[in-house]
């Protein structure tokens, strides 16, 4: 791959400091991505390196990848337009989308699908065989209040249930894997989660997840969004979502997508997340 009329560069701070917003890609010739602190900075940076590289050579201008070290820097710097490409959770997206014009262009393929469910988990030997069972027990939830996949949609399926807040103890994991982890080990009765937990290396290297088990599953959902700012054309927008949506048929974009950890990305629009606004309107009386 040739690198004559394209830079990638990479900043991994608290964004949440920067003193104004970005100036747009089509002003200044830069695409400016953000990722969500799905995982920390240094591993965002080794995951969707080869992405930027991708985009920077394709599209011909510099790319900068940017991330944060927590939720709150993230969200600072969506606030104030600073990316041009963004990578959220159906959450962020939601609010992104009304507060500050995003435009969803692209959703995560992970493991061959392109959509999610939340689930609860529990230990085999809980007692717990149904929702109704979780009354009086501890939950932990596998990321904060604005996780859509392990928390928001979970609480969903429980005031489905007739399970409000104080019905049952609750707190939060930093990741879905150590909500897993915490229920293997006594730490917690239940676990909210995604669908895929179980099949997560991580988790079935570090316990025995036969002696797991799934007693609510939500429906299926569109995966982690992709959106554009205001700012980008649609031109661009659409430039960018077929690269992205194309890495699949070539082998070097193959092998872009293993390294960021999906196995593709699939075009989407914003009524892909009108069942998030659903239950986001149930949990958070919120509306999006």
């Amino acid at each position: 791959m040739h690198w004559k009329f394209a830079s990638v560069v990479l900043l991994f701070a608290c964004l949440g400091l920067a003193a104004s917003p970005a100036v747009a890609a089509e002003d200044d010739g830069v695409l400016r991505i953000g990722v969500f602190p799905r995982r920390d900075p240094a591993l965002t940076e080794r995951l969707f390196t080869p992405l930027a590289h991708h985009l920077a050579a394709r599209l011909q201008r510099k790319v900068l990848l940017e991330s944060a070290p927590d939720f709150a820097a993230f969200w600072s710097s969506v606030a104030a337009q600073r990316f041009d490409l963004v990578h959220f959770n159906q959450y962020h997206y939601l609010r992104s989308h009304r507060d500050h014009g995003y435009r969803v262009i692209l959703r995560n393929e992970e493991f061959g699908e392109s959509t999610i469910a939340g689930v609860l988990l529990v230990r085999r030997d809980s007692g717990i065989e149904r929702l109704e069972d979780v009354r009086g027990r501890k939950i932990v939830f596998g990321g904060g209040r604005m996780a859509m996949i392990s928390h928001i949609v979970p609480v969903y399926l429980l005031r489905q249930a007739g399970l409000r807040e104080g019905d049952y103890s609750h707190q939060f994991a930093l990741t879905p894997p150590k909500a897993a982890l915490a229920v293997y080990y006594h730490q917690a009765a239940v676990a909210g989660t995604g669908h895929r937990i179980l099949s997560l290396p991580v988790v079935r290297k570090a316990i025995d997840v036969e002696q797991l088990r799934i007693i609510a599953r939500s429906e299926s959902l569109a995966h982690l969004p992709w959106a554009v700012s205001p700012r980008v054309s649609p031109a661009l927008a659409r430039r960018i979502r077929d690269l992205m949506a194309g890495l699949k048929n070539s082998e070097d974009g193959r092998a872009v997508l293993a390294s960021a950890r999906v196995t593709g990305f699939v075009p989407a629009q914003d009524s892909d997340y009108d069942p998030h606004r659903r239950i986001v309107r149930e949990v958070f009386d919120e509306q999006y």
